[in-house]
């Protein structure tokens, strides 16, 4: 990998073919992906560039890519196979900390770059350097796959599980936006036919947390438009917690907000006052509310804005009342409702008390069904379905903190217009003001009562950062009979020599089920073999595989697989190792687990957050749990609590 030849590769223009960006990976283009994982990869390969000076233990391929056509923006994607003798570390972290821990290593992975112009000027600079000083560079390390900063960068265990671990958009420097680079990841991943995908969400736009943003207006991660879901949080946080946290934070009631946070915070209430105009129904909790900016955000273009004053009632030539008629009732209307004083009012007696000065009750209900979420003067008029009795009620909102001294009606204030107009620009500044003053920098009246849970629901949204999305899942793909008389099974592999494994279950002793084809006048040893050879050539721990028996199939070896075992049929096969020098707990990717986690959290596993160990006991425990800021460097010398307590309770020596 440290001879790739960056370079060589820009200039290939003539003779190569160019790929369309937003097509590649679909089917057919620029290969049918039939198979499984370790299959459809080989056969994407076939396609791409074999990088001429690349390592011969470390093969690479590269791919142009043509995003516009009109306007061409040529990306290289490279795919480097990574041998597991070749990987400065066997284990796989992002397996055990998402919960894949149990899975066997594999013999290759496979990466999947979109370098970004630092990375590649990082990697040439390093890869000089390393050339000028061959003789104390050792292996140099100059490496493309140990780059930050990629556009994108994923990765394939040969049995089809992979992890995306960083994508890089517009606000990095990329010609690309976050979701044309997601679009492209989840084409190759369900072309490849891979089985399930794993990312750690650390996304944030301007500084916001994209998954506390999009889970408080979606109630889903950013990353949930391509069906990734909650796997595993940090800090002992269940999917259940997360749900829960996801309904309390959505569901708080924006006039509580605004009571608590209006007396000293005024810019709030403007800005609730703002899209509530806006906004065609009554934005009643907060959830309502960034659910409704998130959407305004991506209608809106980014230079032009719109108008949030509504203007609707007067826009129906079909109307048979004279616009001079419609502004008298409305006026009407909202000289009634400032009489109940900013309350809620049912319809029925908003259109009683205007029936004294109006006698065309026509006219009063067309201008009731017309006038709910608009300005008039300086008010806004609301309106919503009371949930408990079913009735539309309206109520009037002052909002002459915002337009002052503002005076006339809805339909010939010009000024009232003009002001209450809305950019992208704005609207970004609003959603991140809302942000910083209601999620990150809380005040003190949000640390009391029930706004305390606010507090508690970020705190867990932010610690569920491990999603998955199965695209295949634990079985490769539908099993069926297959073309020109072949026969496809389910199969899988218990070694008999993890003793102290199956003591803790065979789930941990087997990989998953690989789909196995053979002709359909094979016998179960030939069953056998093919079985023997597909794990040989996919798993690190089963090289010197030998294949003994079939544990869940009473049968001969000399006879036919097909009529024997039925199409989809799962079979656990058993066998022995014969590999020296590997340990049981080495061929798995949490490795031997030597160290003990016991956190107060409640967590018994690592799961990639910072952490310490006690210097008596060597138990580990997250810093933030042992209130150790981020800020602050992990002390030389740590005593757990109990170890603590037990030096107090030591009797003094004499």
């Amino acid at each position: 990998m440290s001879h790739l030849d960056l370079i060589g590769s820009k200039k290939r223009k003539r003779g190569e073919r160019v790929f369309r960006f937003k097509s590649f990976g679909e089917s057919g283009y620029p290969v049918e992906f039939i198979g499984p994982f370790r299959e459809t990869v080989k056969a994407l390969l076939e396609f791409g560039h074999l990088e001429t000076n690349s390592s011969r233990e470390i093969p690479s391929w590269s791919f142009q890519l043509e995003f516009h056509r009109h306007h061409p923006v040529q990306i290289l994607l490279f795919v480097v196979e990574e041998p597991v003798e070749a990987s400065l570390n066997r284990h796989c972290n992002q397996c055990q900390y998402v919960g894949w821990g149990h899975h066997m290593i594999c013999n290759k992975k496979y990466h999947f770059l979109l370098p970004s112009k630092d990375t590649v000027a990082a990697y040439l600079n390093c890869e000089g350097n390393s050339n000028n000083n061959r003789a104390g560079s050792g292996n140099g390390k100059s490496n493309l796959l140990e780059l930050q900063g990629h556009i994108m960068h994923g990765v394939f265990h040969s049995n089809g599980f992979g992890h995306l671990l960083s994508v890089n958009g517009v606000e990095m420097g990329s010609d690309l936006a976050g979701h044309h680079i997601m679009e492209f990841w989840d084409r190759l991943c369900t072309g490849l036919r891979a089985r399930k995908v794993s990312l750690n969400d650390n996304s944030q736009k301007r500084g916001m947390e994209l998954r506390l943003l999009h889970g408080l207006g979606y109630g889903e991660p950013w990353f949930g438009r391509w069906g990734y879901e909650f796997a595993r949080g940090t800090f002992c946080v269940t999917r259940s917690m997360y749900q829960k946290a996801i309904e309390a934070i959505q569901g708080m009631p924006l006039y509580l907000l605004i009571h608590h946070l209006g007396t000293s915070n005024h810019e709030i209430p403007v800005i609730f006052s703002r899209y509530q105009a806006l906004s065609d129904h009554s934005l009643v909790t907060l959830g309502d509310l960034f659910n409704f900016m998130l959407e305004l955000k991506s209608r809106l273009p980014t230079e032009n804005s719109i108008d949030t004053y509504n203007s609707g009632i007067t826009a129906e030539t079909n109307c048979r009342w004279s616009p001079k008629r419609v502004e008298m009732a409305t006026r009407v209307i909202v000289e009634a409702l400032k009489r109940a004083e900013f309350r809620w009012v049912s319809r029925q007696e908003v259109r009683d008390a205007a029936r004294a000065y109006i006698g065309d009750t026509g006219l009063l209900d067309f201008v009731l069904k017309s006038l709910g979420n608009h300005i008039v003067g300086n008010y806004l008029v609301r309106r919503s379905l009371n949930p408990v009795t079913k009735v539309l009620e309206y109520c009037l909102e002052d909002i002459s903190n915002v337009l002052p001294n503002q005076e006339g009606s809805f339909m010939t204030n010009q000024r009232v217009k003009e002001r209450y107009k809305i950019s992208s620009l704005q609207l970004m500044k609003d959603i991140f003001y809302l942000y910083k003053c209601i999620l990150k920098d809380r005040k003190p009246a949000l640390g009391a009562g029930i706004f305390s849970a606010i507090s508690v629901a970020s705190r867990i949204i932010l610690d569920s950062k491990y999603l998955i999305k199965e695209y295949s899942g634990d079985l490769p793909f539908k099993v069926e009979l297959g073309f020109e008389g072949k026969l496809n099974i389910y199969c899988t592999v218990l070694l008999r020599s993890n003793k102290e494994v199956q003591a803790e279950g065979t789930e941990k002793a087997m990989p998953p089920y690989e789909c196995v084809t053979l002709k359909n006048i094979a016998t179960i040893d030939e069953l056998k073999q093919e079985v023997q050879r597909n794990f040989r050539e996919m798993y690190w721990g089963l090289r010197s595989l030998v294949v003994e028996s079939v544990l869940n199939l009473n049968a001969n070896g000399t006879d036919l697989v097909f009529g024997l075992v039925e199409v989809g049929r799962k079979l656990v096969f058993q066998g022995s190792t014969k590999e020296q020098g590997i340990m049981n707990g080495q061929i798995y990717e949490c490795g031997l687990n030597s160290h003990v986690v016991d956190c107060p959290c409640g967590a018994k596993d690592e799961d990639g957050e910072r952490m310490v160990s006690c210097d008596i006991c060597e138990v580990w425990q997250h810093t933030r749990c042992v209130r150790i800021p981020n800020t602050v460097e992990i002390p030389h010398i740590f005593l757990c609590n109990r170890c603590e307590q037990e030096i107090v309770l030591l009797p003094s020596l004499p």
